[in-house]
This record gives structure tokens, C-alpha cells and sequence, in this order.
């Protein structure tokens, strides 16, 4: 079951051009969507929440189109961002009296367990808080009122790894029922090596690929040698090609490559380089 789906989604901003954008986010899953900055990211994460409207094409959640649902999908969505947007002067405690009041499916009880379970005290204002703690804050807030769906943008960026670490389990706390799913934007693609099951990447307002995170990382190699080596590996194997102080290395796929050559497997990080900025043999 599809929970995402944006359907050959266009929209123009000033100069910025979001260009057919379709890519979905399956039951089940955590996608990682990735992109420099300036790519399209914050615009698709506003058009998701209805923020924005495409100027062509559809985007559904839950199988309901978000333009025509906007109550009923935002009461279905954990929104994230990399701070959190709540008054300073709150506690956790006063945040529990508040959403009571704004979201019916509340749960109290669960929002001073996972408070408990990952030492946010409840009587600290959010002023007080570390960068850590506000993010843990801000997640399990998204999670007490039972979203179906969460859309997170930067959630672990500027934390320490053990914040981090925090975070990422907070997310696979949320991902135990089968029937949710995850979009997290995010520039920390080590994280994404962790929990993403597929990688969404965005450049200039276009989607590259939008493909199964194993896939990547198993489907795909890089080979790294002289030019003279260079001329065993086929041609029709190479995705792209940059050039190293000893000199080349190419992104091929695995498949059209003999077995015995030895090739390495690619992070995230160096897929994103050769996309952007290798270049086609």
C-alpha cells in the first residue's frame, strides 16, 4: 500500500522550478530523501503538507488527495523539522495539557512513557533544553497523537552521535506498526545508511533516481585505477566517471562487470557526487 504518492508533480517558484516530481513512500518503509541544498526538498515537504499548491499534477496520502483533505490528512501527519516550533516557555508538561485539547487521538500515558524512556524531563522548559533534547521533544510530540504518516526535515542535524543515535531509535519505535511510513529529509546520509529502506534523490527541482536503498548499495560499484586499467571495464557498465589525483574512478553497475574485478561498494554520499558531478563516459 502506497501512504506517499506524488503523481508528475510540477511547481514554479520565482526561478526555482519543481519539474514532474512522482515518487511514492510504500506502508512499512522509512524513505530517505536527499539533495543539495536548494534542490527542491522544503518545497516537496510543503506541498505534502498542503502549504503549497502544485501547479500541476496530484499528491495523495493515504489515498486521499491531499488538496481536497486538508483537516483529516494534517490530523494523519507527524511533522518534524530541525527545530522545534512550539512557544520557549513551555514544558513538556504543559504540552501534554495543550495537545490534549488539539488532537483527540492524544495519548498522554504513551507521551510520559517515551518522556521517561529517552530522559526528557517533563518539568524543564523547552528553553532550557539541549539541541538533543528538543529534537527528542519534537519527535515524541509527533508521535503521542498516532500519525500514520511522518514527514521529517534535518530531525538529527547538528546533534552528537548519541543524539542522534536517540533519534533514529525513536523512528524505529514509530515503524513497529506495519501500516505507517517515513519521508526524512536529511544531509546526514550515514543516518539514512541505517534505517531509509529506499532513497528518494532530488537535484534542480528533479527526481535522479528514486530506487530500493539495497539496490544502490549492492546494484552499483565504483572501480577506481589508471586509464590504461580503466579499458577492462566495459562501456555500457559505466553510470559516470570522475577523475582522482591518481586517476579515475567510474560508478558502474555490478551486473555488466566481471565478477573477478574488484569494485567497491558506494555510500550514499559518493552516489550523490557521481550523479551531480561526475560525468557520463
Amino acid at each position: 500500500m502506497k501512504i506517499i504518492e506524488v503523481n508528475n508533480v510540477s511547481k514554479r517558484i520565482k526561478k526555482f522550478q519543481l519539474n514532474n516530481l512522482s515518487f511514492s513512500v510504500e506502508a512499512g518503509t522509512i524513505a530517505g530523501f536527499i539533495g543539495q541544498n536548494g534542490a527542491g526538498k522544503s518545497t516537496t515537504l510543503k506541498l505534502l503538507l498542503n502549504l503549497l499548491k502544485p501547479d500541476e499534477g496530484n499528491i495523495f496520502i493515504l489515498g486521499k488527495n491531499v488538496a481536497d483533505n486538508d483537516l483529516e490528512m494534517k490530523a494523519q501527519i507527524g511533522v518534524v523539522f530541525d527545530e522545534i516550533h512550539i512557544p520557549q516557555q513551555l514544558t513538556p508538561k504543559d504540552i501534554d495539557k495543550l495537545y490534549r485539547e488539539l488532537y483527540p487521538k492524544w495519548n498522554s500515558s504513551y507521551f510520559f512513557e517515551l518522556l521517561e524512556r529517552f530522559d526528557v524531563r517533563s518539568y524543564d522548559t523547552i528553553k532550557s533544553m539541549s539541541k538533543g533534547m528538543k529534537a527528542k521533544l519534537g519527535i515524541i510530540t509527533a508521535l503521542s497523537y498516532d500519525p500514520k504518516v511522518l514527514l521529517m526535515d534535518e530531525p538529527t542535524s547538528g546533534l552528537d552521535p548519541i543524539a542522534r543515535d536517540e533519534v533514529l531509535e525513536l523512528l524505529q519505535t514509530f515503524m513497529e506498526q506495519e501500516d505507517r511510513a517515513v519521508l526524512i529529509s536529511s544531509h546526514i546520509t550515514s543516518d539514512l545508511e541505517k534505517i531509509a529502506d529506499t532513497i528518494v534523490f532530488i537535484h534542480e527541482g528533479e527526481i535522479l533516481f528514486h530506487e530500493n536503498k539495497d539496490d544502490l548499495q549492492y546494484g552499483y560499484g565504483i572501480w577506481k585505477g589508471t586509464p590504461e586499467e580503466a579499458r577492462m571495464i566495459p562501456n555500457h557498465s559505466i553510470i559516470s566517471k570522475r577523475d582522482y589525483v591518481f586517476g579515475v574512478e567510474y560508478l558502474v553497475k555490478r551486473e555488466f562487470v566481471n565478477p573477478v574485478i574488484e569494485l567497491a561498494k558506494p555510500t550514499i554520499d559518493e552516489l550523490m557526487l557521481f550523479f551531480v558531478r561526475g560525468w557520463k563516459r
